[in-house]
C-alpha cells in the first residue's frame, strides 16, 4: 500500500457519486454545479465516453442495477432518472458499453 495517488482529472464541476461498471473498464460520475450531469468515463485513460443530460439541479444520488446494466439518478430537482449505460453481449459472453452498440448498428 503506497497511498499514492495514481490519476487526477479535474471534471469542471463538483462531483457527487462515483460508481464502477461490473461489465468493462468504465465508471460513472454524477455532478453538480455547474454540470448537473452524468459522465461515463473509460478507465485507466479517463477518456470521456458520454454525458447523460436531463437534470436541472445536483445530481446527488446514483445506484447501479443488481445486473449491473442501468444506473437510476436522483437530483435536487426532485426527479429519478433511469439510464441504460452498460450492457452484456451475451451472443459472445463480452462486455460492452451501451455507447459501443452504436459501432455495431452501422
Amino acid at each position: 500500500l503506497t497511498a499514492q495517488s495514481l490519476q487526477c482529472i479535474d471534471t469542471g464541476s463538483q462531483v457527487c457519486n462515483l460508481a464502477w461498471s461490473k461489465h468493462s473498464n468504465e465508471l460513472v460520475s454524477t455532478h453538480g454545479y455547474s454540470q448537473n450531469q452524468i459522465v461515463v468515463w473509460k478507465y485507466p485513460s479517463m477518456l470521456q465516453l458520454a454525458r447523460l443530460t436531463g437534470h436541472t439541479f445536483r445530481v446527488l444520488y446514483l445506484a447501479v442495477s443488481p445486473d449491473g446494466e442501468s444506473i437510476v439518478t436522483g437530483a435536487g430537482d426532485e426527479t429519478l432518472r433511469f439510464w441504460n449505460v452498460f450492457t452484456k453481449c451475451r451472443a459472445n459472453k463480452e462486455s460492452d458499453s451501451v455507447l459501443n452498440l452504436f459501432n455495431k448498428i452501422r
